[in-house]
């Protein structure tokens, strides 16, 4: 669609883009790298919610040609795609991050935790209040107290029925916490949407084929597909690689991981590989 969009607007200028196009050479800083060697992310979302809006850099058909048609010896060379997977990694954090305050937003608020601390704690008392009123029970038959063994069973079935009315509030409780409410809200671990577990097959099949799903899903994997040792290390700086970096801004180096940080959830954690469902706290591709 994008590629499709570039094309109309060289026609409605008179070819100025392609002209423009014509006179930078590969190396060339204003020239978008993640183009030339796979997709460039702003060409994954547009008209969805996380649309990018327009690359600052040129896409050039032209030179992307030229640069499939190199040999592998020479787009070594170049570097490029150390460009490519800084712009993923940039992306793929920034969605990560999104995803983090997603989850925080469906976990119980102070107020609810508490609620349901006491419950617990009532609902561990009253089922050793059984436990010992049974024992009681047994021991009162045998020594053939039979009225106090009565009284005392009456006292159990009491606390047995104040043990199942807690249990419903915990129920209860458990079920409308949070503002998933009884939706039952997830959280997708691809591309940060909301879903909901009660959602029929074909709204769950609207999600996982939608465009911001699966751009997400298509940048985890080319992601994924870099070999380990490249993310750690910077990139080529051979004659041939120029100056510039790929997407939007030129970031340095690569970082040891997909922007080195400590995420909210306590730990340290990279993009999330490609495919649809869920993974982590929530339920996980391949459905719910």
């Amino acid at each position: 669609m994008a590629a499709e969009q570039r094309k109309l607007l060289e026609q409605l200028m008179g070819g100025g883009i392609s002209s423009r196009s014509a006179q930078l050479s590969l190396t060339d800083p204003k020239v978008c790298r993640s183009y030339l060697v796979g997709t460039c992310p702003h060409d994954l979302f547009t008209n969805t919610k996380q649309d990018l809006g327009p690359c600052s850099r040129v896409h050039s058909e032209a030179l992307k040609a030229e640069y499939e048609s190199l040999p592998d010896s020479d787009k070594k060379k170049y570097g490029f795609d150390y460009d490519y997977m800084r712009d993923l990694q940039k992306y793929i954090d920034e969605c990560n991050r999104r995803i983090d305050a997603a989850q925080r937003r469906l976990e119980k608020t102070p107020d609810e935790i508490r609620q349901t601390n006491v419950l617990l704690k009532a609902i561990s008392d009253l089922g050793t209040t059984i436990a010992t009123g049974l024992l009681e029970v047994e021991i009162l038959g045998e020594l053939g107290e039979v009225g106090r063994a009565y009284d005392e069973l009456f006292r159990v079935r009491q606390a047995q029925a104040a043990k199942a009315e807690k249990e419903r509030e915990l129920k209860a409780l458990s079920d409308t916490s949070g503002p998933s409410g009884h939706q039952k809200l997830q959280v997708c671990d691809v591309c940060g949407a909301y879903l909901s577990r009660l959602d029929n097959d074909r709204r769950l099949a609207d999600h996982f084929f939608g465009k911001m799903h699966l751009g997400y899903a298509q940048m985890r994997k080319t992601y994924d597909a870099f070999p380990k040792e490249m993310r750690g290390r910077q990139r080529p700086m051979g004659g041939m690689s120029g100056g510039g970096g790929g997407g939007d801004d030129d970031m340095g180096g690569v970082p040891t991981g997909p922007g080195g940080r400590h995420d909210d959830w306590g730990r340290g954690r990279g993009p999330r590989s490609g495919g649809g469902g869920y993974r982590g706290r929530g339920p996980r591709r391949g459905g719910w």
